[in-house]
């Protein structure tokens, strides 16, 4: 049977908040714990509040790991939230350091530690679009998102950072991007209006690269 969104169950947190926006908004999602369910999903939502270890542990055995890597090869719509943004990464600093999916060529790391600066980072902060992308339409540039972390994504290849955002004296990645994959370190579910505009445009996406 087909499934027109799925979202990833690896025992993360916040799971349900995507489904409420998601609903709130009219359209269907289901939350699924299911390899099978993902690999039926016309797109996919891979969310979640979590430690990298416990997260690649539950996706290694589950089979789910798999399942998103297959999904983004058939060129579907796959978007990453928060640590769904760090572990489809090559490697996390987190817990003494994790390999993780290995989806796009990059690290998780923590931020540096400055004077004054707390870790996590934690609330509103701006975001600098580095390219165009279609989640981002009728969203302005530098508009405001919420982020909850304290590692992210360092990438190796510079075309692959969507958005940029400043945490002290740190530019990092806000979002990342290639072809019919897109994640953000920020909580799509957690902004409010612009958050909701970005996770509908999303859900409008073909897949196909920009």
């Amino acid at each position: 049977m087909r499934v027109p969104l799925a979202i990833v169950d690896y025992e993360a947190g916040n799971l349900t908040s995507v489904l409420n926006a998601i609903q709130f908004m009219g359209l269907q999602g289901v939350v699924t714990k299911d390899p099978k369910v993902v690999a039926r999903a016309d797109r996919v939502i891979f969310p979640g509040v979590g430690a990298a270890n416990a997260s690649m542990a539950v996706l290694s055995t589950s089979g789910l790991g798999q399942a998103v890597k297959d999904a983004v090869a058939a060129g579907k719509p796959v978007l990453g939230i928060c640590i769904g943004c760090q572990i489809i990464l090559d490697h996390s600093e987190e817990d003494g350091g994790v390999d993780c999916l290995g989806i796009l060529p990059g690290r998780a790391v923590r931020f540096h530690a400055e004077p004054g600066l707390k870790i996590p980072h934690m609330g509103w902060n701006q975001v600098e679009y580095a390219m165009p992308h279609p989640i981002f339409k009728g969203v302005e540039d530098r508009s405001d998102f919420y982020f909850v972390h304290s590692y992210h994504p360092l990438m190796q290849n510079h075309a692959d950072v969507a958005a940029y955002c400043v945490y002290g004296k740190q530019r990092f990645a806000s979002a990342i991007y290639r072809e019919n994959l897109i994640a953000t370190q920020f909580h799509l579910e957690k902004s409010g209006d612009v958050g909701l505009e970005l996770l509908r445009n999303f859900c409008r996406w073909d897949g196909k690269p920009c």
